[in-house]
C-alpha cells in the first residue's frame, strides 16, 4: 500500500474503520476478462456511502422543499489492489476521515472473503446550497452525527 497519497499509516488507517456494507459481484458488473469493471469499483463507493449516511441518519430528505443543503461529490479517487470476480463477495469499508467546514472526505477499502484488500478509495463531499449551488456550512448536527 505504498504511494497512496491519502493514508500515511496503512496499519492505522485500516484501524478506524467500523462500518462496512457486503457486496456481491455481479455478472454484469465484470468485463470481457472476467475481472470487475473498473467503472464498478466507483459504484461500491456510492452504495457504501448512501447506506453510511443512512445509518448516521444524514442526507435523507431530498424531497423536502424546506431542506437547502445536499450532499454533492466533489471528487472520488480509487486504487485498485487486487482484482475481483463474479460472485465474489467483498466488505466495502465506509470512513470519515476529515471534516471542513462545507466538505468533508470520506475514505474507502474493500476487504475479499480471504482478508486480501481489493480497492481502496477517497471522495469529497461539499454541502452545497440547492437552490444556489454555492457551498455552505455543515451544520453542528451533521457534524454530530458525522463523528459519533
Amino acid at each position: 500500500m505504498n504511494n497512496i497519497t491519502y493514508i500515511k499509516d496503512f496499519t492505522e488507517w485500516k484501524k478506524d474503520f467500523k462500518f462496512y456494507v457486503p457486496i456481491r459481484v455481479r455478472f454484469s458488473e465484470t468485463d470481457m476478462f472476467g475481472h470487475v469493471n473498473n467503472v464498478s469499483a466507483f459504484i461500491y463507493f456510492e452504495q457504501a456511502r448512501i447506506d453510511f449516511f443512512k445509518d448516521r441518519r444524514l442526507f435523507m430528505n431530498f424531497d423536502d422543499p424546506n431542506i437547502s443543503g445536499v450532499p454533492v461529490v466533489a471528487d472520488l479517487q480509487c486504487d485498485f489492489h487486487k482484482q475481483m470476480f463474479f460472485d465474489d463477495q467483498i466488505k466495502l469499508y465506509v470512513k470519515v476521515a476529515t471534516i471542513g467546514r462545507t466538505s468533508l472526505d470520506i475514505h474507502y477499502m474493500a476487504i475479499n472473503e480471504q482478508d486480501d484488500i481489493c480497492l481502496t478509495g477517497r471522495g469529497r463531499i461539499v454541502y452545497i446550497n440547492r437552490h444556489t449551488g454555492k457551498p455552505m456550512p455543515l451544520t453542528d448536527d451533521i457534524v454530530q452525527k458525522l463523528t459519533n
